[in-house]
C-alpha cells in the first residue's frame, strides 16, 4: 500500500517543488500570459468593433446605392419622357413640313394646270378662228365661183354697209 499512502517526506518535497514552480510561473510566465490574453481580448474587441463599423458602413452604402438607383431610375424616366416629347415634336414638325410642302406642290400644280388650260384655250380659239376663216373662204369660193353671183353678193354687202 505504499502507493496509495504517500510518505510525509514526499509530500513536503512535492509541496516545495510545486511552490517553486508556482513562484517561477508567477514571476516569469503569469504576466506575459495575462498580457497575451489581454492583448487577445483587445484584438477580438477591436475586430468586433471594426466588424460592426463595417456592417454599418455596408448598410450606409446599401442605402446610398438604393438612393442612387432610385435617382438613376427617376433620371432615366425623365430622359425617356424628354426623348418621347422630342420625338413627338419632330414627328409633328415633319408632318407639318410635309403638309406645307404638299400644299405648295398642289398650288404649283394648280397654277401650272391653269396656265396650260389658258394656253390650250387660246390655241383652241386660234385654231377655231383659222378653221372658220378657211371654211368661209372655201364656202365663198364655191358659192361665188360664178361672176354673176359674185357681183350680186358684193352689191348686197355694199348696200348693207351704206345703210348701217
Amino acid at each position: 500500500m505504499g502507493l496509495v499512502t504517500p510518505d510525509y517526506g514526499l509530500i513536503v518535497w512535492m509541496l516545495l517543488s510545486f511552490s517553486i514552480l508556482l513562484f517561477v510561473l508567477k514571476k516569469f510566465a503569469w504576466k506575459p500570459i495575462l498580457q497575451g490574453l489581454k492583448g487577445r481580448e483587445d484584438s477580438i474587441a477591436k475586430a468586433l468593433q471594426q466588424a460592426e463599423q463595417a456592417r454599418l458602413e455596408m448598410q450606409q452604402l446599401e442605402q446610398r446605392n438604393r438612393e442612387m438607383a432610385e435617382q438613376a431610375r427617376i433620371e432615366r424616366e425623365r430622359s425617356m419622357a424628354e426623348v418621347k416629347q422630342l420625338r413627338e415634336r419632330l414627328v409633328e414638325d415633319a408632318k407639318e413640313e410635309a403638309r406645307q410642302e404638299a400644299q405648295r406642290m398642289t398650288e404649283k400644280a394648280r397654277a401650272a394646270i391653269e396656265q396650260e388650260k389658258l394656253a390650250a384655250s387660246k390655241e383652241l380659239q386660234q385654231y377655231a378662228a383659222k378653221l372658220a376663216v378657211e371654211m368661209s373662204e372655201k364656202i365663198l369660193r364655191q358659192h361665188l365661183s360664178a361672176e354673176e353671183k359674185r357681183t350680186e353678193y358684193l352689191d348686197r354687202l355694199i348696200s348693207e354697209i351704206n345703210i348701217n
